[in-house]
């Protein structure tokens, strides 16, 4: 992927940089395109945000994270209605078209329970999404996750999840990371076919020293993340292909320098 119109870097990345950083970083390196993460945007106005971005010729591909829908009380319940409906309005103010879901998980409840909790909850939001323009891009989470992160761990889930929610505001984020492993990944990224709104790339260490905050650069570790953008391609997805790294080991290197290996990476592997 030696063309870099389609690059995007989640802030989480090069998580030591704030946004004023990140963006005059990515715009010097070429980088056309950021995933933003909440946290990147307190502090100052959404508008004065969205500006930065523009002016940096820089473009919001995403809005992380948000989610979090089963709840033990009503009270839960209303807070991430909330919060959700918090997002929306944040990715239209930044200008993201879509709003990326952590679904969330209760270890005190079922499987499907959860799962029930998270179906309702995308649900609700359908008609604001419509209402601002954004949509609602669920990202199954590896199974590793399942007790209090996410309950939506494949990308079959999703399909399933889809089907019963329509597909005109809600989409699939296919994260490597947390689908390489599925036997059954192919013949659902078929069927999932332009609900595939969202690709994000970093690679799987091993020995894995953390679950979360061990990820690797593209070509660092075992994900055939070329094999799987053909994948994602073949349903015809031609959208921006997010670097998105969870990594203690990254975050203490010369952040100039980790920009630099993340292009080349993209170049090699992606």
């Amino acid at each position: 992927m030696n063309d870099l119109s389609r690059l995007a870097i989640h802030t989480m990345t090069t998580k030591p940089w704030d946004l004023p950083t990140a963006c005059a970083k990515y715009s010097a390196a070429g980088v056309p395109g950021v995933g933003l993460w909440r946290e990147w945007l307190e502090g100052r106005p959404l508008e004065e945000s969205r500006r930065m971005l523009e002016d940096h010729g820089l473009r919001a591909v995403s809005l992380v994270r948000s989610g979090f829908y089963p709840y033990l009380n009503e009270a839960e319940k209303q807070a991430a209605c909330d919060d959700n409906i918090k997002a929306l309005d944040e990715a239209a103010a930044v200008g993201a078209p879509q709003v990326v879901l952590v679904c969330g998980a209760k270890p005190e409840l079922s499987l499907p329970e959860n799962r029930r909790h998270i179906t309702e909850g995308i649900a609700s939001l359908i008609d604001h999404a419509a209402s601002v323009g954004v949509k609602l891009s669920i990202e199954p989470l590896h199974p590793m996750y399942a007790d209090c992160r996410s309950a939506v761990n494949t990308v079959g889930q999703c399909n399933d999840m889809i089907d019963q929610l329509g597909d005109e505001w809600v989409g699939i984020a296919a994260d490597v990371y947390h689908i390489w492993w599925d036997p059954q990944l192919a013949q659902e990224i078929k069927r999932a076919g332009k609900r595939i709104i969202a690709f994000h790339v970093c690679d799987w260490m091993t020995p894995t020293k953390d679950f979360l905050t061990d990820r690797g650069l593209m070509g660092e570790g075992c994900i055939d993340n070329r094999g799987i953008r053909r994948l994602v391609e073949s349903t015809g997805f031609d959208g921006p292909i997010e670097v998105e790294v969870f990594s203690t080991r990254h975050w203490a290197r010369d952040q100039d320098a980790y920009l630099s290996d993340i292009i080349e990476a993209y170049k090699e592997h992606v």
